[in-house]
């Protein structure tokens, strides 16, 4: 069976910072690792020398790829897609909201909107947009 994963370009003000990315994902969910790097050449079309050429990596066992994109896109992230993450405590909700949003923009703060008891979402530093879920 086929099965999709979600796929990560860091293009424009964030190409290059894949791998701080990947870092930063990584370290804040459990049962998540960094499977494989390979970054570009010199020479190598397609991007910067020393920039993430593919990554795949883990989060909460469910697999994602990424990689810098060295090629003048005029596209970005948008909200518009957002990786939604059900938190098991407030403390894990807590913790996520605020690490993501360093440096990032808050889209709804944490709160309960109805529908949930403690709902945020937000841009983080690369402008991944993320929906965190108080799962209760």
């Amino acid at each position: 069976m086929q099965k999709t994963t979600t796929y990560l370009l860091f293009v424009g003000e964030q190409s290059g910072k894949a791998e701080e990315a990947i870092n930063l994902y990584t370290s804040l969910f459990r049962e998540s690792e960094i499977k494989h790097l390979e970054y570009f050449k010199a020479g190598e079309p397609g991007g910067e020398e020393g920039t993430v050429k593919q990554a795949i990596f883990t989060l909460a066992g469910q697999e994602y790829r990424a990689m810098d994109g060295g090629v003048g896109h005029q596209f970005s992230f948008t909200p518009a897609i957002s990786i939604f993450v059900n938190c098991e405590s407030e403390e894990e909700i807590d913790m996520l909201y605020g690490k993501l949003s360093e440096a990032g923009s808050a889209l709804m703060p944490l709160g309960n909107y109805g529908f949930s008891k403690k709902f945020g979402w937000l841009n983080d530093k690369y402008g991944v947009s993320w929906q965190l879920n108080l799962d209760v």
